[in-house]
């Protein structure tokens, strides 16, 4: 129904500008036109401006130019009977010559532009398609865009099905192998990409999630899986809980770990390795970009990701002057998308510092170890959290003022973050509680991790005398 009405406005709006043709054509030529409307059926709207009448009417389908003279003779010099045979011809092709060059200038724009903005194109997406439980979705559906963006073409997503199969290929990874996915299917490029890729390898895989850590054990234990995807600092965990139940970890059949959506060291490989007994390989991605998958390193050499490069290229720049940087040289990683046709990404700064380093396992290039980043982005245990989103929070309630710290520190093996803030002057004590436990679960549900959170008198931060407040106060051990 949709298509239909959409398709008879278009025939409207054709069919009045062929009479705007005719229109214009007549007054620039000396004919009198005695009325000009938009539309069909009854008059909503008239008004004369000199010898023309112009009208609005209720139909939007077409309209027409009445010009003096055109159905029958007419004494009035400026009637259209009495004009030369060349006139009358230019006046009556004057329409179709509307048409004809507003096809000519919408074809030309289309054509100038990225048919992925542009295009009514409706593609059918893969089945399992990230959106679909958030959308309403169901495979089989066809989709052009979620909330008026194109996010992915089937192009795009078989691509990105095909690059983290690529590297689960580089980690070791083969066909008939079990892979169980620990990612967060939350964040769709997480667990669903490495959920995509696993399949196109020919893997089957274990759609676990992240948490749970005694079932994460359970069914490591029942399934019997070959490869592991999450995160390394939650790989920790996985591997304490395995000794809590008494279970040597280096006993399980996992033989490859597939770690990503953090910063970690050759220091956490070599602990990992040692206590789970297997190949413990880097992956990077972006969703930014298009998920994970971007690089991933090679079982072979374990010297860095390397960068899929005919998809992706990549540079590194000076991140305060913007100079590109030679390879070899520490600076931030910029990304430009060569394949993707939905959203494509030119120059993109991921704000993570590293270096590129000439090809070893395979030919294209790799990236060193992320050694931090450019900005005052954390990322904690996989999620990227921005100072600003906890200072909308914060700034939210009433009842307190817009001054906060933010303290990171380690428990155990995985991050933990506190939350300081403070109450408004005045305001008694004995909310504090109800304050603790509204800021607690707001940064749960909005910025989707868990946090301490305190709840200060009034003037309890330190503030700042010049320059930038102290906002993010990191006791991590680098």
């Amino acid at each position: 129904m949709l298509y239909i009405i959409i398709a008879i406005l278009m025939f409207g709006i054709l069919i009045a500008l062929h009479e705007f043709g005719h229109f214009i054509t007549a007054k620039l030529l000396g004919v009198r036109v005695n009325e000009f409307a938009i539309g069909m059926g009854p008059l909503l709207f008239s008004t004369q401006k000199g010898e023309t009448q112009y009208s609005l009417r209720a139909i939007p389908m077409g309209g027409f130019c009445a010009m003096e003279g055109e159905d029958e003779d007419s004494s009035d010099p400026g009637s259209f009977s009495n004009k030369p045979a060349w006139k009358k011809f230019i006046v009556l092709v004057a329409g179709s010559f509307m048409n004809f060059l507003t096809g000519f200038v919408l074809l030309a724009f289309l054509l100038s532009s990225s048919t992925s903005y542009v295009l009514p194109v409706i593609d059918d997406f893969m089945e399992g398609f990230p959106y679909e439980s958030a959308q309403g979705l169901l495979p089989g559906d066809r989709i052009l865009s979620v909330d008026g963006e194109r996010i992915y073409t089937k192009s795009d997503l078989d691509n990105w099905a095909n690059l983290v199969a690529r590297s689960i290929r580089a980690a070791g990874g083969k066909p008939g192998d079990t892979v169980h996915v620990a990612y967060g299917y939350g964040l769709f490029t997480g667990g669903l990409g490495a959920h995509y890729g696993a399949e196109r390898a020919g893997c089957t895989v274990i759609p676990m999630s992240g948490g749970q850590t005694e079932k994460q054990v359970q069914l490591i234990r029942d399934f019997q899986p070959d490869i592991i995807m999450v995160t390394p600092s939650y790989m920790q965990v996985i591997n304490e809980e395995f000794v809590r139940q008494g279970v040597d970890p280096r006993e399980s059949s996992l033989k490859i770990g597939i770690f990503g959506a953090e910063p970690w060291t050759e220091a956490m490989r070599r602990e990992i390795e040692g206590k789970a007994g297997l190949d413990a390989v880097d992956i990077y991605g972006l969703s930014e970009v298009m998920g994970p998958g971007v690089a991933s390193e090679c079982v072979e050499s374990k010297d860095g990701p390397v960068i899929w490069e005919d998809h992706f290229y990549p540079e590194i720049i000076d991140p305060d002057t913007g100079e590109v940087l030679p390879d070899g040289a520490e600076g931030e990683l910029v990304f430009t998308s060569l394949t993707k046709e939905a959203l494509p990404i030119i120059r993109y700064r991921t704000r993570d510092l590293t270096r590129l380093l000439p090809p070893t396992a395979r030919s294209f290039r790799r990236m060193g170890k992320i050694v931090g980043r450019s900005d005052d982005m954390l990322i904690i245990r996989g999620v990227n959290v921005f100072p600003t989103q906890i200072e909308e929070i914060v700034l939210q309630h009433e009842k307190l003022s817009g001054q906060y710290q933010i303290l990171v520190s380690r428990d155990g093996n995985l991050d933990r973050v506190t939350v300081r803030c403070e109450l408004q002057p005045g305001v008694p004590e004995a909310v504090r509680a109800d304050v603790t436990g509204w800021v607690q679960h707001r940064i749960k549900t909005l910025v989707g991790i868990s946090s301490d959170v305190e709840v200060l008198n009034a003037d309890s931060i330190e503030r700042t005398l010049v320059g930038k407040a102290r906002r993010v106060i990191d006791q991590r051990a680098r």
